[in-house]
């Protein structure tokens, strides 16, 4: 890997975006190295829950324009829509379907796609000197890889709509305030508490909390009716597992449950 570092460590693997010097914004290789991360934890059993930070100041910057400098210096219309369809859009599909919880830890700027990547973890945990901002129509470009999907179910329609049209920038503790994320602490224990919170979920049964993701998922598109039924099939896979046996048995014998993600 050129662009990302790897590390897992008691079933959490730590994923860090590592370009420093253009503020972790996305190049090709970027791209392509990140989808291909999420895919190897995902076939991973040893990986029960992964962490995604940035190396530097900036968690990310959002796409790298100047790689693409060549294409606005010529008179040939600009493609967006392929460049989304061929990296981006597999990249923030394969981490919603994944079942193993993934955590950003936001330890600065979150811009453009860099906000859009913290938008599509499952939960958030900032530094107090992160800060998020929709910087797409600042270029004259809409919100994509996934922000206009998941902004508005965080803070609601009315809020998503006027961060999306100002670009403005959100410190840390306003986005707490919203709901983007879910805790903020000091910038030096940023990892250690990341990784604390990831190594909690990951001692946890994997399985069931796979689940329990793909069923808030399903629920943003399905009615009442379908999601019971929905939970239904879930809880039937869930109740087959060695994990629930024990969580039972530990349960009975008053002892903690030690689960195996199984």
């Amino acid at each position: 890997m050129e662009t990302i570092k790897i590390e897992i460590t008691d079933g959490v693997q730590l994923i860090t975006l590592n370009r420093p010097d253009s503020l972790n914004a996305f190049d090709e290789a970027m791209k392509r190295e990140l989808l291909a991360a999420f895919k190897a934890a995902e076939r991973d059993e040893a990986v029960r829950c992964l962490v995604i930070t940035g190396a530097g100041r900036a968690f990310g910057s959002g796409q790298d324009l100047a790689e693409l400098k060549g294409s606005y210096l010529s008179d040939e219309p600009i493609e967006l829509g392929d460049t989304l369809r061929k990296a981006y859009n597999p990249l923030i599909s394969e981490m919603r379907s994944i079942d193993k919880p993934i955590i950003a830890a936001v330890n600065g700027v979150a811009a453009g796609a860099g906000c859009s990547l913290a938008l599509a973890c499952d939960l958030r945990i900032a530094s107090e000197k992160a800060s998020f901002m929709e910087a797409f129509v600042h270029v004259g470009l809409i919100p994509d890889c996934g922000s206009t999907f998941f902004l508005p179910r965080l803070v609601g329609v009315g809020k998503a709509m006027e961060l999306c049209f100002t670009g403005e920038k959100i410190k840390a503790d306003q986005a707490l305030e919203l709901g983007i994320v879910n805790r903020v602490v000091p910038a030096e224990e940023l990892i250690t508490s990341a990784m604390a919170w990831a190594q909690q979920l990951a001692a946890m049964p994997t399985k069931a909390i796979g689940l329990t993701k793909r069923l808030i998922n399903q629920a943003y598109r399905n009615d009442l009716n379908d999601q019971l039924e929905a939970e239904a099939f879930a809880q039937a896979t869930a109740g087959k597992t060695k994990d629930h046996r024990e969580g039972v048995l530990a349960f009975l014998d008053k002892r903690q449950a030690k689960f195996e993600g199984k």
